[in-house]
């Protein structure tokens, strides 16, 4: 039996799988969704327990948390993910966690013709690896056998592949992103409080910086006196052979 023409169905093939689809029209959008939320509040420490409890306890879960500055006025970042359905129950829920909401974005992101693209590459490379099935059941010769199951593989590969970035592009909708920012101290969040003039805010600022630059002069002093154990015995050498230089 003749050698079946693989080049030929190869080039078949490719031509189907990067042939451009044309746009999808569909009722049912996958918006991603993202918040971010500046919330002064009372007890740092005791915001964060609530908002990751209220997550777990409502089909969510903690991304990541993090605490800095536990002794002055402390400030903490936490990402959490909700179901996009209860987004806004959830966004008001964590606004009642706060003694004032410094700022709050909404955004989403559109991602249904990305969405609707993997679908459409996915049906295509379906269509061409059942070509090379068809092809596969045809051949006779080990060659052509050999060269089709890498080319099977290949479409495989690259199907379970569009596979997960669909199972991403789900989820990711399907589940709302919301960071929480939380401070005792407005100032110490990271979006400008409102307002042209705000005496207590400059207050605060002045005051901050005071204490800053005494915390340097302080610093400084340290480093000084551990040092020295090295400066203070050279500083006194040099007088000593100053001194005996002036005597002769």
């Amino acid at each position: 039996m003749e050698s079946l023409d693989l080049k030929s169905s190869s080039r078949t093939t490719s031509s189907l799988q990067y042939n451009e689809v044309p746009p999808v029209v569909t009722e049912d959008r996958l918006v991603v969704q993202e918040s971010n939320l500046s919330l002064v509040v009372k007890s740092v420490r005791e915001a964060v327990k609530r908002a990751v409890d209220y997550a777990d306890s409502n089909g969510g879960y903690m991304v990541s948390s993090s605490l800095s500055q536990p002794e002055e006025a402390p400030y903490a970042t936490l990402v959490l993910r909700v179901p996009s359905k209860s987004l806004n129950a959830s966004l008001e829920h964590f606004r009642s966690l706060a003694l004032k909401v410094s700022s709050e974005n909404l955004y989403g992101h559109d991602v249904t013709d990305q969405y609707v693209d993997v679908q459409a590459r996915l049906d295509t490379l379906a269509k061409t690896k059942s070509k090379f099935e068809e092809i596969m059941s045809q051949a006779t010769q080990v060659q052509d056998i050999l060269t089709v199951q890498r080319e099977i593989i290949n479409i495989q590969s690259q199907i379970d592949s569009l596979k997960g970035r669909q199972l991403y592009l789900e989820k990711t909708a399907e589940l709302a992103r919301i960071t929480l920012h939380f401070s005792t101290d407005e100032f110490a969040l990271p979006y400008a409080p409102t307002g042209t003039f705000r005496p207590e805010v400059i207050f605060k600022t002045a005051v901050r910086s005071l204490v800053g630059t005494f915390r340097a002069v302080a610093r400084d002093l340290i480093w000084i006196g551990v040092y020295a154990v090295i400066w203070v015995p050279i500083l006194l050498v040099v007088l000593f052979f100053r001194r005996r230089a002036k005597k002769k």
